[in-house]
Parts: structure tokens; sequence; C-alpha cells
């Protein structure tokens, strides 16, 4: 049924055991099945957390992750597995945020690639982190990505 071409998947059916860290967290990739066609691949994480490398509290986002695949897609069980991996991972906001697009970008070499890191307030103040490879290609469809800013009591 396959035809080979999901037979490199490690995790997917696997029992899901979240990785120690993002460094050993495996990002993978399947074939586009419709690399003549732009379209957009959404992934929305709205429960990320890290830990502050300074206090080690805990830290709290919203990611919203769009890309257009090339000649792969995001294996959307691996993605998982690679944002859990950051729950007990010390690093600042910005850090998480442009880990997580760049190893996308490493994993597939998307043709667009966009995130929005959506922080919840740390001492009053949200953090928010955007990343984005360039224009998105013309024609194509790109809804907001729907988090609205951050007004506390306001």
């Amino acid at each position: 049924m396959s035809n080979g071409i999901y037979d490199n998947l490690t995790q997917l059916g696997g029992n899901g055991e979240v990785p120690e860290n993002p460094d050993d967290a495996v990002l993978e990739a399947v074939p586009n099945p419709h690399q003549e066609t732009d379209y957009l691949v959404r992934f929305t994480a709205p429960e990320f957390t890290s830990l502050c490398p300074v206090t080690g509290q805990p830290d709290f986002a919203h990611f919203v992750i769009d890309y257009v695949p090339e000649d792969s897609i995001v294996e959307s069980k691996s993605l998982k597995l690679f944002l859990g991996a950051f729950r007990n991972h010390p690093s600042f906001h910005e850090d998480c945020t442009l880990t997580v697009a760049k190893r996308i970008e490493d994993a597939i070499s998307p043709k667009w690639l966009r995130i929005g890191g959506y922080w919840y307030p740390r001492g009053g103040i949200p953090i928010d982190v955007f990343y984005q490879t360039g224009e998105a290609p013309e024609g194509l469809w790109l809804p907001d990505q729907g988090v609205a800013p951050y007004r506390g009591r306001g």
C-alpha cells in the first residue's frame, strides 16, 4: 500500500516517547504528494512549553507554523515529539522559536515558511517572535494566524 515511501518513518505508529531535549528529536519527512501545486500547511501548537534558562520556571507559547512544501512534508507525529522535547529545555523565547523554524527548514527545505511564536506574559510582558523565509508564493491563500495580540485586562 505504501510503495515503500513511508518505510523510513521511525516514530509513526510507535510508542511516542518524547525525547529528552530538542537536539535528540528527529523531524521526519514524507514525500510531498502534490509537488506540482503550491499549498499551505499549517500546524498549530497552542500548548508549547519550555523553561526559562535563568530561573528554570516554565514558559508557555502558542505556535502557528505555516509552510509551503517543496519535495517533502513534515510528518506530524515527529513534529509533536520534537515540540514536546522543549518541555524541560532551558532556552529564551527567541531561541525556541527560531530553533523550531530552522529545524523545519533543515528537515524539508520548504518553498516558504513562517512561524509565529506567541508567548504568554512573563513579568507582565508578552514576547511574540516571528520568522519568515521571504515572500510567500504568488497567489497562495495565506490566512491570518488567528492569534489576537495580548491585551491583559484591557
